[in-house]
C-alpha cells in the first residue's frame, strides 16, 4: 500500500524527503514549489532544487504565487491527495488548504519544537550555543510551527559544525523521519502529541546587520556566531591588508589557547584573541574571491602580530 501525496518544498533541504517518499513507493500527485527566480551572471530563470528534482522524476510541478484564491484551492483539491508533506515550502498554507487532504498536512521542521519555531532554526540553534537540535514531523495548523508533533530525531551540535554541516545532516535525518511518519499514518498508527507551552522560542530570519564579528565576546560565543552564519550570509570582520581595511568572511574556525586584546592577531597562523581565550581561523573568504583554507590565504597574504581585526 502507499498514499497519494502532494509534496510542497523549495530549497535543497527539501529534496531528500521527496526522494525518500518516492523511493518508498508513495504516489506524488503533484509537487508545489516557489516560482523560478533569475540567478547567476546571465540572470537566467533558475528553478528551485525541488522543481529540478520533480521534473527529473516526471512529477507535475505547480508554482502558484498564492494559495488563497478559489482557483488555487480548486487546483489543490483536484489532486485528491490523502495527505500533503511540507518541507521548507516558504508559503503560508491557509486553513482551507490544510483541511483538504483527508489525513491532513504534515510538516518537517528543523528544530526540537517548541524551541526555534520560525524561519532560521538551524542558524539560531548554533548561534545560541545549543548542545543539540533535531527534526520533527508535525501535523500542521494555522499557527507558526504550533501543530501537534508526531515524531522527532535528535542530533548533537558540536563546536566544529557550521550551519551548512548541520543543514545537510538534518536534511538526511528528516527524509528518513518523514517516511517513517507517513508509513505510520498509512497504517493508522501515527500518534500526535501537543507541543509544550514552555520553552517556546522564535528563530527570526537572519539579518545581515548581525553578521559582523564581535571579538570582545568569549571565544566560544564568537565561534558559534561564525559557524551559525556559515556559509550564508557569512560572519565578517575587517582585516588590515597592505594598510587597507578589507572585509573578510570567516567560514570555519576552532577554539585555541592564548589571549590578548580582543581582535588581536596572536601568531602567524590566524589565531585571534577574543574577550576570553582565542579562536583560530581555518577557512575564510575575501570579498569577491572564492573561499579558501587559512594556509592558502596566508601564502598569498602573510600576516603577523600586532595586526588587529575590527
Amino acid at each position: 500500500m502507499s498514499l497519494r501525496l502532494i509534496f510542497m518544498g523549495t530549497p535543497e533541504f527539501s529534496v531528500p524527503t521527496l526522494l525518500e517518499l518516492v523511493a518508498h513507493g508513495h504516489e506524488i500527485a503533484a509537487v508545489y514549489t516557489r516560482a523560478a527566480k533569475p540567478a547567476g551572471r546571465g540572470m537566467k530563470l533558475q528553478p528551485t532544487p525541488v522543481e529540478q528534482e520533480a521534473r527529473r522524476l516526471g512529477i507535475p510541478v505547480l508554482t502558484p504565487k498564492t494559495l488563497k484564491t478559489p482557483e488555487s484551492l480548486e487546483e489543490f483539491r483536484a489532486r485528491e491527495a490523502d495527505a500533503a508533506v511540507v518541507v521548507a515550502y516558504g508559503m503560508i498554507l491557509p486553513q482551507a488548504i490544510l483541511d483538504t487532504p483527508r489525513l491532513g498536512c504534515f510538516n518537517l521542521h528543523a528544530s526540537l519544537l517548541p524551541r526555534w519555531r520560525g524561519a532560521a532554526p538551524i542558524n539560531r540553534a548554533i548561534m545560541a550555543g545549543d548542545a543539540e537540535t533535531g527534526v520533527m514531523v508535525m501535523k500542521m495548523d494555522v499557527g507558526l510551527d504550533t501543530g501537534d508533533v508526531a515524531m522527532a530525531e535528535r542530533i548533537a551540535i558540536t563546536d566544529a559544525m557550521t550551519a551548512a554541516d548541520l543543514h545537510d545532516a538534518l536534511a538526511r535525518l528528516g527524509g528518513d523521519l518523514m517516511v517513517r511518519a507517513i508509513g505510520a499514518l498509512e497504517r493508522g498508527m501515527l500518534q500526535l502529541t501537543k507541543q509544550s507551552e514552555r520553552g517556546v522560542t522564535y528563530a527570526a530570519k537572519i539579518d545581515k546587520a548581525e553578521a559582523r564579528i564581535d571579538w570582545s565576546k568569549p571565544a566560544r560565543e564568537v565561534l558559534r556566531h561564525i559557524h551559525g552564519l556559515s556559509p550564508f550570509p557569512g560572519a565578517w570582520s575587517e582585516m588590515p591588508i597592505e594598510g587597507q581595511p578589507v572585509r573578510v568572511k570567516v567560514l570555519r574556525c576552532a577554539l585555541a589557547g592564548g589571549g590578548g586584546a580582543a581582535g588581536g592577531l596572536l601568531d602567524d597562523h590566524l589565531t585571534i584573541a577574543c574577550g576570553e581565550d582565542a579562536i583560530r581561523i581555518l577557512e575564510l573568504q575575501r570579498a569577491g574571491k572564492a573561499p579558501m583554507k587559512a594556509e592558502e590565504f596566508l601564502r598569498g597574504t602573510p600576516l603577523k602580530p600586532p595586526l588587529r581585526l575590527s
